[in-house]
């Protein structure tokens, strides 16, 4: 745990453009098919490392909620790809419609996530992960059932999100496979304080930020990371049918097998956008000082801030994001 000089960095409201980045570049690669066939395309760049038993790290959402993946696209994914697989998911910090086993099951087969097998983790307790250069943790407290699988996707609905300004693949292993108590709290919660949400800024970045560290480490090479640009409302899956109405267009799909590139693509896809298309999520990323994200990945040695965005819709040509979005369309009720 952190000594009581611990202090978090700053900047978090910060965006960095790509020019002024230094350091290596890690390859992305990028789909504007915002379908299951571009999913399973995509899919295909980045899985070759994932061996043995493998596990779906996927926001499975509150229920009815209108905005993550659609379900069809992970199907035919998991039918077409990964036939042995299992949806991973951990109970909730906060009370609603999963925060125990039971009510999270009965979400999940509301939302219908019944086509293979979903695994809520922390369902029969906890493993310690180790946090390697931590500065607020040694350890993480996760569901225990992870350590039973040899290989992770982290399947992502990129979206907006209340407290990290931004949900990525980051957000999704750093809350999503921490504990539903004693994890979430470490990483949420200062011990004693009456409110559970008094961590914020950069802080909870860096916090949220050595859990999806721990995860990281943990499966090593067997990990790869699919961002889904779509139906990005600045509100997570975790509201529901509360979040926010979407008003950002639809992107594409971005993979990469470098976590900090994969992130780092998304926001700058976002950031590329018109002014008047982006307004919305930008401000909710730097409200919350959320590009924290970005940097403390890059500080604790994740990946690379820099990438070369690769174009499977156009034979792996070079681009960069500014080209990636050029032609979207402003967001309607239709793309749902």
């Amino acid at each position: 745990m952190p000594s009581a000089k611990t202090i978090a960095g700053g900047d978090g409201d910060v965006y960095v453009p790509f020019e002024k980045r230094s350091g290596e570049s890690s390859v992305v690669y990028f789909t504007r098919d915002l379908s299951a066939t571009g999913l399973k395309k995509i899919f295909d760049r980045v899985s070759e490392d994932l061996t043995g038993k493998i596990a779906i790290k996927l926001h499975t959402g509150e229920k009815n909620g209108p905005n993550i993946i659609p379900r069809p696209w992970v199907k035919e994914l998991v039918d077409s790809r990964l036939n042995d697989a299992s949806i991973i998911e951990t109970n909730t910090y906060y009370e609603g419609d999963r925060d125990t086993t039971e009510k999270h099951f009965e979400t999940i087969k509301a939302n219908g996530w019944t086509f293979c097998p979903v695994d809520i983790t922390d369902a029969e307790g906890t493993v310690t992960l180790p946090v390697k250069d931590g500065k607020w943790f040694t350890n993480m407290h996760m569901g225990k059932n992870i350590v039973n699988y040899d290989s992770l996707l982290v399947l992502t609905h990129f979206k907006g999100h209340t407290m990290g300004g931004f949900g990525g693949s980051n957000k999704n292993i750093g809350i999503g496979c921490a504990d539903g108590h004693i994890g979430k709290a470490m990483i949420h919660t200062t011990p004693g304080s009456y409110d559970m949400w008094d961590i914020s800024k950069e802080e909870f970045m860096e916090r949220m930020t050595e859990s999806a560290k721990a995860v990281v480490d943990h499966f090593g090479s067997h990990i790869c990371f699919i961002n889904v640009l779509r139906n990005m409302s600045v509100s997570c899956d975790c509201e529901g049918v509360a979040a926010e109405p979407v008003v950002t267009p639809n992107i594409g799909i971005v993979a990469s097998k470098d976590i900090l590139a994969a992130d780092q693509a998304s926001v700058d896809l976002v950031y590329a956008l018109k002014p008047e298309d982006k307004k919305a999520l930008k401000e909710r990323i730097e409200s919350r000082h959320g590009l924290r994200q970005l940097s403390y990945m890059k500080e604790l040695g994740m990946g690379n801030d820099r990438y070369i965005l690769k174009d499977i819709d156009n034979d792996d040509r070079e681009i960069n994001a500014s080209k990636a979005v050029e032609n979207v369309i402003p967001f309607d009720e239709d793309d749902r």
